[in-house]
């Protein structure tokens, strides 16, 4: 069996789960999700533990059996906690707002790109200052909060594909831990 797929799901007593024939809701403090469950698996629940079964040992059955059991895990920690994606704007004259439902970044292109947040997530974009030897400019902050971790994800990597880092100055959007190694430009003779 899976080592994932088997391991029991434990689910909290403030968390209210319904499952109706192939569709399981899962229902927390932070909002309410669904799934519906792919063919041949199935959900047990006995005292707090939701456990995933498979109808047999077929390859894909296999591959699908772990895969279930992990989107029901980040659904529950979904509704309990929720997800959060951190993005660091770097780049002198780059910057972030909100304007009404869309992110509009400003990133040295000739043009502002608008980016329209999707339903059920929340975003803050705030300017932070650093200093850098003698001077000092301003960093933006984007922080992607939502319950979905497909929809938080996604949504992150689309504001960072607008400008990707660059190795030489550093200069672009990255995630909250990406750590982008400078390297060194060109030697003059």
């Amino acid at each position: 069996m899976s080592r994932i797929g088997k391991a029991p799901i434990k689910l909290s007593s403030d968390l209210d789960v319904k499952i109706d024939d192939n569709t399981i809701t899962i229902k927390g403090k932070l909002g309410e999700l669904s799934y519906a469950l792919m063919p041949g698996m199935s959900l047990e629940l006995e005292n707090g533990l939701l456990t995933v079964k498979r109808a047999d040992d077929s390859k894909n059955q296999r591959a699908v059996h772990g895969l279930t059991r992990a989107l029901i895990q980040n659904m529950v920690t979904g509704v309990t906690k929720g997800y959060k994606k951190t993005l660091h704007i770097y780049g002198t004259g780059y910057s972030s707002e909100i304007v009404g439902p869309w992110l509009r970044l400003t990133l040295g292109y000739s043009h502002d790109i608008l980016l329209r947040v999707p339903q059920g997530l929340k975003v803050e974009a705030n300017a932070v200052p650093r200093t850098r030897g003698a001077r000092s400019d301003f960093t933006s902050i984007i922080t992607i909060e939502g319950i979905n971790k497909q929809m938080v994800g996604q949504f992150a990597a689309e504001v960072r594909a607008c400008r990707p880092p660059e190795n030489y100055k550093g200069k672009g959007i990255r995630y909250d831990d990406e750590r982008v190694t400078i390297k060194a430009g060109k030697a003059g003779s």
